[in-house]
């Protein structure tokens, strides 16, 4: 019969395991919040459901705008959910206070991207299975499938950066509300319509946009076609932005 060992362990959880929790524990948080949810999954289900009804007449048939909302949706909550939630979470002190857990504040950037990276992939599947059901058939061959999800990784991490770069620099409210004027930006920006379709003065403005790299690059998947030049101009903006947010992210108001 073995002893029980009743001794405490006040030793911290591995990084791994904090990174996790963390991580875990912020989506369930962002999940609750009805604004978020709004943004996250109502909007974009509305938007396909209109689509699939509507579409050919604004030139957005169901194969075109699939995936063009798999991008908002990306683009909705890892930016323009992101930075709004980072943004009162420094003003109200929480950002300071978690920081200087063991959890640290590495480890505390890693799990914020952590959670919005696993409400992406939630909010993709979910969109997923409802664009098949409405009736999108996306051809995406085997080659285009790696520029594909490249591209959504590398846009993610732009788009957080974004968010953090905004988020740890203005205040709270200045960052609501040019986050949201950011995201109708984007919006218009190349994430729902091809950048063939704009007027030909203006596509090598909107073609440098991050935006419409990942819409692009999704658009390009769904119909089976292979493109990698929205990975190197992803590939910049994460790297751009990872510096601007490097110096100009402060963990206090």
């Amino acid at each position: 019969m073995s002893a029980l060992d009743l001794h405490p362990a006040p030793h911290a959880a591995t990084p791994a395991a904090r990174i996790r929790n963390h991580g875990l524990t912020e989506a369930r948080l962002v999940m609750r919040n009805g604004e978020q949810l709004v943004l996250a999954l109502v909007v974009p289900v509305a938007i396909l459901f209109a689509g699939r009804y509507v579409g050919d007449r604004v030139g957005l048939p169901l194969s075109m705008l699939a995936p063009s909302v798999l991008a908002l949706a990306i683009w909705s909550t890892c930016f323009t959910s992101q930075a709004i939630q980072t943004g009162f979470e420094r003003r109200y002190g929480v950002l300071e206070r978690l920081a200087a857990t063991p959890l640290g504040r590495g480890g505390l950037l890693v799990g914020k991207a952590l959670a919005y990276s696993l409400i992406s992939a939630l909010q993709v599947v979910i969109l997923v299975v409802v664009a098949v059901v409405l009736g999108w058939s996306p051809v995406g061959s085997a080659l285009a499938w790696l520029p594909m999800l490249v591209s959504v990784l590398l846009g993610m991490s732009a788009f957080s950066l974004l968010a953090l770069s905004l988020a740890g620099s203005l205040r709270a409210e200045a960052t609501l509300a040019l986050a949201n004027l950011i995201y109708l930006l984007g919006v218009a920006g190349g994430v729902m319509w091809p950048l063939r379709d704009y007027p030909s003065a203006l596509r090598p403005v909107v073609a440098l946009l991050p935006t419409t790299a990942l819409g692009e690059s999704l658009r390009a998947w769904g119909e089976g076609v292979t493109q990698w030049w929205p990975l190197l101009s992803l590939a910049v903006w994460t790297a751009v932005l990872g510096f601007v947010a490097h110096k100009v992210f402060r963990w206090v108001s």
